[in-house]
């Protein structure tokens, strides 16, 4: 069974060393000690990381959508063209880089520094081991 570190957690998460810190304090989930290590067995992660995202933020109601692999994140970069655009979004760890219309990027107000979520649908997905 693999097992991670805080810091190994915290950037798995997307959030701060801290903050997986303090939910481990509060028993979000459960950690146990190696020598000196604080360390999460990895069902456990992952049966928490399920569980976040079913948490909605901001009390905000999630939209209704087919897609359910969503990234919230901030945009880093707008290039826009002609007729095309690349917008680039840091969504915790994930650098996600979409191509779109210029025109949906004006409707949309995309712009650096602006909130906005990526959702991925694909018929093909690939996964590697790391």
């Amino acid at each position: 069974m693999e097992s991670y570190t805080i810091g190994q957690a915290a950037r798995l998460l997307g959030v701060s060393v801290d903050t997986a810190r303090r939910w481990a304090d509060a028993d979000r989930f459960p950690t146990r000690r190696e020598g000196a290590r604080r360390m999460v067995d990895g069902p456990d992660l992952a049966a928490f990381c399920v569980e976040a995202a079913r948490e909605t933020g901001d009390g905000e109601e999630a939209p209704y959508t087919s897609a359910r692999n969503a990234f919230p994140g901030i945009v880093t970069g707008v290039k826009l063209g002609t007729v095309a655009a690349q917008v680039e979004i840091q969504a915790g760890p994930h650098r996600i880089v979409s191509l779109l219309t210029r025109e949906a990027v004006e409707e949309l107000g995309l712009e650096v520094g602006a909130r906005a979520t990526a959702r991925v649908k694909s018929t093909s997905v690939f996964i590697d081991r790391t």
